[in-house]
């Protein structure tokens, strides 16, 4: 029995530090650093990286997650988390949130730089004090928690280079328009649930949706000319080039179908094309560059 209860709390653990968004910041981070490294790739410090950014991640959902835990008891796809499952206490999700940001942002600091420390630790404060509150306040919300969920690409190319340069910029500014259409969709999907919880998405405050295409095919038409300017300033080549225009492409055609028809399965589409993305993208850029 003992070890039975040892074995839920660590399951619970880690469902607190929401396993697949943790693993999506790890492999931005990861992107991010590949690309800003020049020479010789250094393994022990890509490591202490990887681990500083994936601590502080880990903690900030965490905090999120005890800020929104009366939230995630009113809605079917998060009641049974840890919080409002009564697994864990609030109060130790507290605790564990605020020391793994800041163990994470400390270790970044010491084995990395401080521009990298500095990076995580604001990544950490505008998910878990801009983002989560916003989200019972304005819609707008989806644009401010892109910002914290672009950042950790542009952490690890500082990782590797010590400064924030284009490449780094624009790497972050491809992550930023791709999360809009991806959250969007998300928000169709789950509108009843958001608006018992009081969370103030677009669909829950524009049922019919006119805005919320707007806002979709806007951020997917940047995307075209920003995912083009690895290719131009010489960052990246022909098969870059090559790949991601068809990927982005892909990606708009996906949310046509939802112009004539504003359904849960037109947004899934766009959710999955958006979850094919970015690991696609991520491999064409890889191959590219080791060409």
């Amino acid at each position: 029995m003992r070890f039975n209860n040892i074995l839920l709390i660590t399951r619970a653990y880690i469902e607190l530090i929401k396993p697949s968004i943790l693993i999506m910041v790890l492999i931005t981070t990861l992107l991010g650093y590949y690309l800003g490294n020049e020479g010789a790739m250094s393994w022990i410090r890509l490591t202490w990286t990887l681990l500083g950014t994936g601590l502080s991640a880990g903690g900030a959902s965490a905090l999120n997650q005890y800020l929104e835990r009366e939230q995630d008891k009113l809605m079917e796809r998060t009641c049974n988390r840890p919080l409002p499952a009564g697994i864990l206490q609030p109060q130790s999700a507290l605790l564990f949130g605020i020391s793994a940001v800041i163990i994470g942002s400390i270790i970044l600091v010491l084995k990395i730089n401080t521009l990298t420390g500095f990076l995580s630790l604001l990544t950490a404060f505008m998910y878990v004090l801009i983002y989560t509150p916003m989200k019972k306040l304005t819609w707008l919300n989806t644009s401010l928690g892109s910002i914290p969920g672009a950042l950790p690409p542009l952490g690890g190319w500082v990782a590797a280079t010590g400064n924030v340069d284009s490449g780094a910029w624009i790497l972050f500014a491809i992550l930023y328009l791709w999360q809009h259409p991806h959250f969007f969709a998300i928000a169709w999907m789950c509108k009843d649930e958001y608006e018992k919880a009081g969370f103030k998405m677009l669909p829950v405050i524009e049922p019919n949706g006119t805005r919320m295409i707007r806002q979709i095919f806007w951020h997917l038409s940047l995307l075209f000319p920003v995912g083009f300017l690895p290719f131009i300033i010489g960052m990246s080549g022909n098969i870059y080039l090559f790949g991601t225009t068809i990927l982005t492409l892909l990606y708009f055609l996906s949310a046509i179908p939802m112009l004539k028809e504003k359904s849960t399965k037109n947004a899934s589409r766009i959710l999955k094309a958006s979850v094919l993305y970015l690991p696609l993208l991520i491999v064409i850029i890889i191959i590219d560059k080791g060409i």
